[in-house]
Order: structure tokens, then sequence, then C-alpha cells
């Protein structure tokens, strides 16, 4: 093989050259070389022109060669323009697929550096690009994305709609994702209604727009495009049915739980309300007082001076218990497990950290501190009043929302119990496994009127109130629970967002980052 053979495989780029001498000097490999064609194109006008002016050196990075940095020394020369009508009368030529005017790289090395800073943002990228020996500064790679265009622009027939952080809690940014390609085509700097219907309406072709319930992208789509057919997320349908649920058997909880032993000394009168109840209960009448005379949530939340997730949270609870937790008294880490230590003790078992290690076989993960006080007790023939282990709220609420067939055996009989002991918590199950059954099978169009009907003519409060609110969007929950769509790979890119914004620290701002969220595959 020649040694131009030799060239042209290593180094596809350089065929247009005519590599004159190869140096090594340190930890670079200097190549010096200059272009094969006689005649040059003018950048102005178009005219091949064959007059040489003047001719100069040029220096340009490359990529590494094996390991070491490579520094290409070329001769350029400048012609002249022989058009009249040209305001160009000299121009420097550029060699195809190599070069570019002001670059001080080669094309190549400026596309390994732009994948680079894509993937990993200034400070990593600038270490990654060192080892590489294709060093590069931080803000230099932060520039480069900067100046990548943007993603070419196509009419999006299905839009993708969520939001995300840019400061949580303070500020947050809306992202735009063509379902069908599954990318993104646009951040928008802020959350609101106005940005979605100014977006909307400047691309116009969006038939189908995916988003969650918040009301800000229902307005803004009925703003921006009032044709698009809206799909409410079957993800956040279910999650809302959680939440409602785990304040439900919160409310519940007394019915199962069995009450502590008696005490012998005299009974203690039940304690009164709590001021935080009671501020919950004036808070929600205030609300809905204001909601009955029309009131909308920017109203409310100027008027009572409340944040506005709290002014929502009062509007969607159709009764304050919704809002208020429901004590049951403290449970002990020991429930379950005091007959074992009392037994174990009349047996003549004195030996705390045998006693502890024992408990650890058993599965209770307790300390050592906690079992001795129990076996004070004992000591002073006052065994402590302990009651049966109770299922916890969130191992309730898990049972009731999870499929029949994925519990166990054991589940199953603890459902079935809890079922048997409160007819509320039965009559939830029944209507959970209902809209369970139209998320699963998407048939909401023939079931979900009735799903919603029978919910508010029931006895569950917290349920009324989930189905109140579909009610108020029941276009795009009936679209939710009928057609194919869902807001998924909107939100696997939400989860994408928040990995770029760690690795840039969280100091990115708002343009830096919307380039690597339209950029980075």
């Amino acid at each position: 093989m020649s040694i131009d053979e030799l060239i042209s495989v290593l180094f596809p780029h350089f065929v247009r050259l005519h590599v004159e001498r190869v140096r090594v000097t340190g930890r670079t490999v200097r190549i010096h070389a200059r272009g094969r064609e006689a005649v040059a194109v003018c950048p102005g006008c178009g005219t091949e022109s064959a007059r040489v002016h003047s001719g100069y050196e040029r220096k340009i990075s490359d990529t590494a060669v094996a390991g070491q940095q490579a520094l290409l020394h070329l001769r350029v020369r400048r012609f002249l323009c022989g058009s009249t009508d040209c305001g160009k009368r000299t121009f420097a030529e550029q060699i195809d697929g190599l070069t570019f005017r002001h670059g001080r790289c080669t094309l190549l090395l400026r596309r390994v550096r732009e994948a680079i800073a894509l993937a990993l943002g200034g400070r990593a990228g600038a270490r990654l690009a060192e080892v590489q020996a294709i060093g590069i500064g931080k803000d230099a790679l932060l520039r480069l994305i900067r100046a990548l265009p943007d993603p070419e622009s196509k009419t999006v027939r299905a839009l993708g709609v969520d939001d995300f952080a840019l400061k949580r809690g303070h500020n947050y940014g809306t992202v735009l994702i063509d379902m069908e390609s599954r990318r993104p085509v646009e951040v928008l700097p802020e959350r609101s209604a106005e940005a979605l219907a100014e977006w909307l309406l400047t691309h116009p072709g969006v038939e189908v727009i995916c988003r969650d319930r918040a009301s800000c992208y229902a307005e803004g789509a009925d703003r921006g495009a009032p044709a698009a057919e809206q799909v409410a997320d079957r993800w956040h349908l279910w999650h809302n049915l959680s939440l409602a649920v785990e304040r439900l058997v919160a409310r519940l909880r007394a019915q199962w739980v069995p009450p502590a032993p008696e005490k012998k000394d005299t009974e203690v009168p039940a304690k009164p309300e709590g001021v935080r109840a009671q501020r919950v209960r004036e808070r929600h009448a205030a609300v809905h007082a204001l909601m009955a005379k029309g009131a909308g949530i920017g109203f409310i939340v100027s008027e009572l001076r409340l944040d506005p997730k709290t002014v929502r949270k009062c509007m969607n609870a159709a009764m304050p218990e919704e809002l208020i937790s429901f004590p049951t008294g403290r449970q002990s880490s020991l429930d379950g497990h005091a007959h074992y230590l009392a037994a174990r003790w009349a047996e003549g078992c004195r030996s705390t950290s045998r006693l502890h290690q024992e408990l650890a076989g058993r599965g209770l993960r307790v300390s050592e501190r906690t079992v001795r006080r129990f076996l004070l007790r004992l000591k002073e023939g006052t065994e402590p009043a302990t009651r049966p282990s109770a299922p916890k709220n969130r191992e309730v609420t898990t049972l009731v929302l999870s499929h029949p067939e994925g519990l166990s055996e054991a589940d199953r009989v603890i459902l079935k119990e809890l079922r048997d002991r409160c007819a509320e918590l039965d009559t939830a199950c029944v209507l959970i496994t209902r809209f369970a059954e139209m998320l699963t099978t998407r048939s909401g169009q023939d079931k979900l009127e009735q799903w919603i009907c029978d919910t508010e003519n029931g006895p569950l409060p917290e349920l009324r109130g989930f189905a109140t609110g579909l009610r108020k969007d029941f276009a795009a929950v009936l679209a939710g629970l009928s057609l194919p769509w869902s807001s998924g790979p909107v939100e696997g890119h939400v989860n994408r967002i928040k990995m770029l914004k760690r690795q840039m620290f969280g100091r990115a701002k708002p343009d830096l980052l919307r380039k690597r969220i339209l950029l980075t595959t």
C-alpha cells in the first residue's frame, strides 16, 4: 500500500491535500501539507479562479494521532476573483471537508468537540478532551453548544406538553415533545397558558395534545389549538386517584386498627380537635364560600392571602375531612412481638442482647435499648400495653391499588379481612377496580360517565372529589381512557432534563439548557 493510499484510509479528510512532511515535536504530531486543487471557488460570487495572489501558512488542530495532539501546517493560497461584479478582490481557498472560514480546527475535530460538549457539558467535557489529546477549555465548549443551530422545524401532528423545574418550587419551564418521533421540538422559558398558546398559534397543524391535568396547559391548548384533541395522561389520572385513596385509608384506619388495652387508672378524656384541624376547616369554608360566588383561584389567593397550592387543595376537596389526618394512636415497634418476649421472659431468659438477636431473627429491626425498656417493665410486673400489629396506611393503599394477580396469598387474605371489617373500604375497592379496568383496557368511552355518576352518588367524599375533578376535564380524561396516546415519552425527557441540570451543577442559563435539551440524543 502506497503512502497516498494509507493516508486515504487513515485520514480520509486529507484526500484533497498533498502531505509534504510529518514531524514530531514533544507530544505533538506536525503535518505539513498544501492543497491539491489548481483552482478555487470565490465564496462571494461562486466564480472559479486560478490566479494566485499570495499565500500564507495556516495552523489547524486535528483529531489525535496515536494519543498525540495533531497540528496541521497548511499552506493556503489566496486567489484573485475575476468577476467585476463581485465585492471581493481576493479570497483564501478552503479545503472541502477539512477547513472552514476563521476555523482553527478541522471540521472533523469540531464535530468531535461538539459531541463531547453536548454529552458532558463544560467542565467534564474539557477533562475528557484533555485525555483525548484534543484539549479545549470549558468556556469554549459552551460557546460551541450555543453556536449550534436549532433542529430543523417541521409540522408536529401529536404534541406532548409537560413542565420541568428551572428552580424547584420557584421557576418552571415547559418542554414540548413530538410524540411520533419522540424528540423535543421546543423549550419554553415559563409554565403558562400564554406561552403555550403563542407557540401553538405560530406552529399550526397540531391535532393531538398530550398533557397532564394542569389548568394552565388546558387553557393554553384551548386558546392556541382549539381544534386539537386534548388527551389527559393515564399515569397522572392513576396518581391522582392514589392520592385520594391514601386520604380515604387515613380516614378509615380507625375501623381496622384494634384499640389499645384499657388502662386501670382513670380514663383520660378524649382530646379535642387541634388548632391545625380547626384552621383547615376555616380555610376550606372560606375557599368554598368564594367559589360559590364565582371567584377564581387568582382572586381567592389574593383575597385570603394563601399559597396557590393550598387554595387548589381546598378547591379540590369536597369535605374538610379530606385535608385532615386522623391519628389513631401511637404504635410501638414491638407490636406483634410483645407476647413472644413475655413468653421468653417467663421461660427465664433475661439477656437483653440475646432477646434482641432473636427479634432480629424474626425479621424485626429494633434497637437494643427498646428491648431493654420492655424487659424493665416486665421485671416491674407491669407489662406494657401493646396492640396487635396492623398494616400501615401506605401498605393498605398499596394493597388496594395493586392488581389482584400481583398480590401474594397473604396480602389477599389481609385485604379481604380489611374489606370485611370496613364496608366503605370494600366500596372503594369496587370503584377502584372498575377505574383500573377502564385505564388498562381504554374502555372509557363506554364506562367513564357511569363510573363518575356512581362515585359522585357514593358515600366516599375522597373519591367524590376525584370524580368531580374528572368531570371538570371530562373531554381530555375521556380521550386519555380511550385513545392510545400517553405522556410516557414526555416524562422520560423530563427525567433527562434533570440529568442535564445535575451535569451543569444547576447553574446553566436557560439558553444553554435549551440547546442541550433540543440537540442531545
